[in-house]
């Protein structure tokens, strides 16, 4: 995973929202005419799905699916060394942001990524914008809270604030252990506005609020740092509520039964990005890889596979007017963390302040978790 230690996840696993890394989708390396490198599981098969097939069909390329842990290791020496053998990869944001910086992306020509909508734009298109000219747009995710109905009678939580309200809603309360999400949604349940938050963590005081929301918990705390974990939590009662990721909560709802209410109120929405690898040797086929999976109708088709949201908004034009959509016949729009109606209680993250301030933020938030 990502070096940076907000981004760090889960070192030498792929669990990070719901990526698993299992057995590498691999043809004969010298068959292959483009090199994808991602994260595996369902996820990666939504992709294959989505971009992957479209890509075969129209240029009669094959594509060899690569399974990663993360981080920019990898493709930094792959670029020191000249013998690049990965040509697209799929990014975290702060991957996204120092890898370009660092030179180790591919500037990527503007035509590759203006894939218009039905009214001619692209980039006013995005959920988010482009960080840089280094990223092609993939998918949105976040972190949610969320509990198993009839947990609290007729009447469970409904908003972040429930999640902290231990009367109202007694039990144990799952957070993750990294200090990305739990602060801000902690800020967002003290009364913040969510397009405020980062402003408020900016300040020695709204850093202390933060901490003091969680404070406000107690010892009524566990935590987890893989993807499954919450999930097991809830469903063993070892937690009452918990902090999750959308695409694995999701999932287990449309795929698998789960009875789970997810709280949308508070969520935190990142993001996801395709670069191309500086000196990448199959540059043009990557390059149309990328005008693929940036179109709406392919960014609609990989939330027929995994309930992450499309970074495009024509993108979830189509989902909404094509219904059911999930590939089990189950419609999805309710599952996609960047519809437009729950945007207005949604934080966005910003990569930026946790590149900055993740360091000590990280450190006190390690702290406050030691000393449960």
């Amino acid at each position: 995973m990502p070096a940076n230690p907000v981004f760090r996840r889960i070192a030498g696993s792929c669990v990070m929202a719901g990526f698993i890394c299992g057995t590498v989708f691999i043809a004969d390396a010298n068959a292959a005419d483009l090199t994808v490198v991602t994260w595996g599981g369902t996820y990666a098969r939504s992709q294959q799905e989505a971009y992957g097939k479209p890509f075969e069909e129209k240029t009669g390329k094959t594509i060899r699916w690569v399974n990663y842990n993360g981080g920019l290791a990898d493709i930094r020496a792959q670029v020191k060394s000249g013998d690049v053998i990965w040509d697209v990869v799929d990014v975290f944001p702060s991957d996204a942001r120092k890898g370009c910086a660092e030179g180790l992306f591919e500037k990527l020509p503007e035509e590759v990524v203006t894939a218009p909508d039905e009214s001619g734009t692209a980039e006013g298109d995005l959920i988010v914008p482009r960080p840089n000219d280094c990223v092609s747009p993939n998918i949105i995710w976040s972190w949610v809270t969320f509990y198993e109905r009839g947990k609290f009678g007729d009447e469970g939580p409904k908003t972040i604030s429930d999640f902290f309200d231990l009367e109202r809603f007694p039990g144990k309360r799952g957070l993750s252990v990294f200090a990305q999400s739990n602060l801000e949604m902690a800020l967002v349940a003290d009364g913040v506005a969510p397009g405020d938050v980062y402003d408020v963590l900016s300040t020695d005081e709204g850093l202390d609020r933060a901490f003091a929301k969680l404070e406000s918990l107690g010892d009524q705390v566990v935590f987890w740092s893989a993807g499954t974990e919450p999930l097991e939590l809830v469903n063993s009662g070892k937690a009452a509520v918990s902090t999750g990721y959308n695409g694995r909560v999701s999932e287990a709802i449309l795929a698998h039964g789960a009875d789970y209410e997810i709280v949308w109120d508070g969520q935190l929405l990142e993001e996801e990005w395709f670069a191309i690898v500086k000196g990448a040797p199959n540059r043009e086929a990557a390059f149309e890889f990328l005008k693929i999976s940036t179109t709406p109708q392919a960014q609609a088709e990989q939330a027929r596979w995994i309930p992450y949201g499309p970074m495009r908004r024509s993108a979830l034009k189509i989902i909404r007017e094509n219904e059911p959509w999930f590939h089990s016949g189950q419609t999805v729009m309710e599952h996609m963390p960047d519809r437009e109606e729950v945007m207005a209680r949604t934080i966005i993250a910003n990569p930026d302040w946790w590149a900055e301030n993740g360091t000590d933020a990280s450190e006190r938030y390690k702290a406050w978790m030691e000393s449960r």
